[in-house]
C-alpha cells in the first residue's frame, strides 16, 4: 500500500497543473475555432476565406504580446495608396478589405459586439475603410419618400458614388456607403493566406 502523502502529493500536483492551465487561458484564451494565429502570432488566419489579417491596424506594431503605437488615420485615397505601397514593399497582395470581410471580424456573440480583444488587441473600435461592396448605386427608387426629400435621382446617385466610400464600424458590424472619402479613418489591410 502506498503512503497517504503520495496520493496527496499527486492530487496537489494535478491541481497545480490545472490551475496553471486555467490561468494561462484566462490570460489569453484559445483562438476561436474559426480563426487561427500565424506561427509568429502577428496574423489572424481565416481558414474559410483563406485570408490573413494583421493583428494590428496600420500604424501600430505587433510586439509579440499586443499592438503598440498609434493607428494611422487616412482618407480613402490615402488608404488605397497605403495598400498599394505595402503590396509593392512586401511583395504580397495587400488590399483594403471588402465590407463583408470586415464585418466577419466582429464577434456577434459577444455582448456588446466587438472585435475579439485576444485576436485583435488594442484595436480601435471605430469605423474602418473598406472597398466598395457589391451594391448597385445607379438605381434610385423614385417612389421612396426619403429619396424625394433629399433630391436623389439616378443621375446624382452616380456622382455621389465618387464622393463617398464604404466603411465598417468594428464595434457593431454596421456598414455605410455614404462616408465622405475625405474622412480620416483607420485601415486594417488584408492579404491572401500565406
Amino acid at each position: 500500500m502506498k503512503p497517504p502523502w503520495t496520493a496527496c502529493r499527486w492530487l496537489v500536483g494535478s491541481l497545480a497543473a490545472a490551475l496553471a492551465t486555467a490561468a494561462a487561458w484566462a490570460a489569453e484564451p484559445p483562438a476561436s475555432p474559426n480563426w487561427l494565429l500565424s506561427e509568429d502570432g502577428a496574423y489572424v488566419i481565416d481558414p474559410r476565406s483563406k485570408l490573413a489579417w494583421p493583428r494590428c491596424v496600420e500604424g501600430m506594431q505587433w510586439n509579440g504580446k499586443t499592438c503598440t503605437g498609434e493607428p494611422v488615420l487616412v482618407n480613402h485615397a490615402e488608404a488605397m495608396a497605403l495598400a498599394t505601397t505595402r503590396a509593392k514593399a512586401d511583395g504580397v497582395r495587400w488590399r483594403l478589405p471588402r465590407v463583408a470581410e470586415l464585418q466577419r471580424l466582429v464577434n456577434k456573440a459577444a455582448a456588446p459586439r466587438r472585435l475579439d480583444p485576444v485576436l485583435f488587441p488594442a484595436a480601435p473600435g471605430t469605423w474602418h475603410w473598406a472597398i466598395r461592396a457589391n451594391v448597385d448605386t445607379a438605381t434610385v427608387n423614385q417612389y421612396d419618400y426619403g429619396n424625394i426629400v433629399q433630391g436623389r435621382t439616378n443621375a446624382n446617385a452616380n456622382r455621389m458614388a465618387f464622393l463617398h466610400g464604404w466603411a465598417v464600424n468594428l464595434e457593431t458590424g454596421e456598414a455605410r456607403g455614404d462616408v465622405t472619402k475625405r474622412t480620416k479613418l483607420p485601415v486594417r489591410l488584408v492579404r491572401p493566406q500565406p
